[in-house]
């Protein structure tokens, strides 16, 4: 159903930099924000900024983010029009959609029946090979480790298996033997179960040597959709982003162009509505390309696509909400340059990337004309240990790749937190590593080359050694 009524009042369920992030959009839109806080959020910088604020429980995501019926009744009892779920918490959870839908809000983002269908990823492979997408050797949901080996077999070694229900790493690892993936299937199904109540699994054919590439996806209530170019997201911990750029520039003309081509065949196929981002695992030694997954909500990662192609990506989401049509067409989406996303974390590198809440002391951001910093932080900030470790993004931009690495770096010398442990000094190795910078890199790289160099507290030196 196509809304027919612009959207006055805003619920913003969700919380730190993206909860920030929608309120700015909305102000921009002309559009009140009313945030929903659990008691760990009374006084983030979200709830600051807000029109309003509406109490959703305890501090637990379980009790207050992660509950259908408190958002919904928050959004009710402050008189709004329309839900953003930002992402991670409920963002691809159809019930919310649903629940919205019946409570007569707009859901800021893809039909119920989209966000089922994408966020099932063994049901998101049957849809994409309905497409006409690749997506690589491997099965659909398999029942027990036999059914796993028997494809695992089939496939060659060494395999992922994957939970269904799965995203960001969790119920995913990787198996190089038939000798070790009764216990590892085991272990994966446990964590999935844990994670999303869903232990189911499927497999995956690993790829040695392969770049992650997303591209994203704009699509209206009129049949407008369109694409907004690349990102390259291979620098990776545990299947956990840390860096992304944009474009990938390690793709051919031609072979960005074909994952350009078939993302936007899936957006059509699923009638896509809302702002979304389909990923991909390009195969260098083969120069091919698999679907991963699909994404049914703003990524992390949003920035660097906007940097290049100055684009608002949230605002488009708002607009498409309010059943306005897309403000642009294919032929007006342009890249300019390249951009750098480093994500920083309060984490201690040294003692496994173990989360470091407590209080920002001293929080002094770079600034620039290409220099952004998405963030929910400030002086004082008590940072919670109950969410995400996310505390900034740091989004730079330059004319090429080589002047966008050289401007992050002054950016992230320049930036000064204290208080808490931070993943700065990581971000500062990756971007000064020759490997990273002659574009030689995958999805490995970050474990198999930066991270062992570490060997007491990291600095950028001890990290970048070698």
């Amino acid at each position: 159903m196509t809304p027919t009524t612009n959207i006055r009042r805003l619920l913003v369920a969700n919380s730190g930099e993206i909860a920030v992030r929608i309120i700015r959009a909305c102000r921009d839109e002309g559009i009140e924000a009313i945030a929903a806080v659990s008691e760990a959020d009374q006084d983030s910088l979200a709830a600051r900024l807000a029109t309003d604020v509406v109490h959703i429980g305890p501090a637990s995501p379980a009790q207050s983010y992660l509950r259908v019926e408190q958002i919904v009744a928050g959004a009710l009892l402050t008189s709004c029009d329309a839900v953003h779920p930002g992402y991670g918490f409920l963002s691809e959870r159809a019930d919310l959609a649903e629940a919205c839908v019946a409570h007569g809000l707009i859901f800021v983002g893809p039909s119920a029946d989209t966000i089922r269908r994408g966020g099932d990823k063994v049901e998101a492979r049957r849809v994409a090979r309905a497409a006409g997408v690749p997506t690589g050797a491997g099965s659909d949901a398999v029942n027990g480790a036999g059914a796993a080996r028997a494809v695992a077999d089939a496939v060659g070694y060494p395999i992922l298996l994957k939970a269904a229900a799965g995203g960001g790493g969790r119920g995913m690892v990787r198996v190089d033997s038939a000798r070790e993936l009764a216990a590892m299937f085991g272990t994966a199904a446990r964590e999935a179960r844990a994670a999303f109540g869903d232990g189911r699994m499927y497999v995956e054919r690993y790829v040695e040597n392969a770049r992650h590439v997303e591209v994203q996806l704009l699509g209206d209530h009129h049949g407008g959709i369109v694409h907004l170019g690349d990102r390259d997201c291979s620098t990776q911990r545990r299947f956990q982003k840390v860096v992304e750029e944009a474009p990938a520039t390690v793709l051919s003309s031609d072979l960005g162009q074909r994952l350009a081509d078939a993302a936007v065949a899936l957006g059509r196929h699923l009638d896509y509505r809302g702002a979304g981002t389909v990923e991909f695992l390009v195969d260098l030694d083969r120069s091919e390309f698999s679907f991963l997954e699909i994404n049914t909500r703003v990524q992390v990662e949003h920035p660097v696509t906007e940097m290049v192609t100055g684009v608002d990506i949230v605002r488009e989401q708002l607009r498409i909400a309010a059943g306005e049509p897309l403000s642009l067409i294919q032929d007006d989406v342009v890249t300019r340059g390249h951009a750098i996303e480093c994500r920083i974390n309060a984490e201690s590198v040294a003692a496994g990337f173990l989360p470091s809440p407590g209080t920002i002391t001293k929080w002094d951001p770079p600034e620039g004309d290409h220099v952004r910093v998405d963030s929910h932080a400030f002086v004082g900030y008590e940072i919670p240990p109950y969410y995400d470790s996310l505390i900034a993004k740091l989004i730079v931009s330059g004319a090429d790749r080589a002047e966008a690495i050289e401007a992050s770096l002054k950016a992230l010398d320049d930036f000064e937190i204290e208080g808490v442990e931070t993943t700065r000094e990581l971000q500062l190795a990756v971007l000064s590593h020759d490997d990273f910078r002659n574009d030689a890199i995958n999805t490995q790289w970050l474990e198999t080359t930066l991270l062992p160099s570490v060997t007491s507290t990291p600095t950028a030196k001890e990290l970048t050694h070698g």
